[in-house]
């Protein structure tokens, strides 16, 4: 486990979880994304992709020897059972790495951050101390996701679909921040939960 106190950061597809986290990060808090994490289990060579290709076909890794992302995520969401075999292997992987990146050396905060989408959804939350939940409208998720990904928005429904319903993440959150606002304001809420934390956290709470 950390050697830290972990903040988890978490919200639905296209709430703007990675902006959140680069405000966090520009006043000195160390954040791993789970997404990434997640990448780079599967990176070429690893034991993950392979059980990946054995499972969907060899056509699942492109040219180049990476995954072919877009191909497996049509699959898995077409098809719970594949993402629920997708899940089962690859979340004990992801838990192990992110623990370990989560206890950085030579750092002066008493918190780290764990971003991710799925944190209230897997064993992730377990973890963490506090989830802080980045919220927008569904609509806005919608619109933003496929903008960002070029995704159509049936498939972009068929995520939030598999992700904890809004109101149920909200009902779960130590505190929320409204990323629908100005960035202004967005910043000036990360800002005061910086120092609500360090003080907090500084005396062992």
């Amino acid at each position: 486990m950390s050697r830290y106190s972990v903040i988890g950061l978490t919200g639905g597809i296209g709430s703007g979880k990675s902006t959140v986290a680069r405000m966090f990060g520009a006043l000195g808090v160390h954040w791993v994304d789970a997404d990434d994490v997640a990448r780079q289990v599967v990176e070429p060579g690893t034991q993950a992709l392979r059980a990946i290709a054995d499972h969907f076909g060899e056509s699942i890794i492109q040219g180049n020897g990476e995954l072919d992302r877009a191909a497996l995520r049509q699959k898995v969401f077409e098809d719970p059972e594949q993402r629920h075999w997708l899940e089962a292997l690859l979340h004990p992987i992801i838990r192990q790495e992110l623990i370990r990146q989560l206890s950085p050396e030579d750092y002066d905060l008493p918190y780290v951050m764990l971003v991710s989408p799925l944190l209230l959804e897997t064993n992730q939350h377990e973890l963490v101390e506090r989830i802080v939940v980045v919220d927008v409208p569904e609509e806005t998720q919608i619109n933003r996701t496929m903008t960002r990904d070029g995704n159509s928005r049936e498939q972009v429904e068929r995520i939030l679909a598999a992700q904890m319903p809004r109101a149920a993440r909200r009902e779960k959150a130590d505190a929320i921040i409204d990323n629908a606002q100005p960035l202004e304001r967005v910043k000036a809420s990360v800002h005061a939960l910086h120092q609500r934390f360090l003080a907090d956290f500084s005396q062992g709470a």
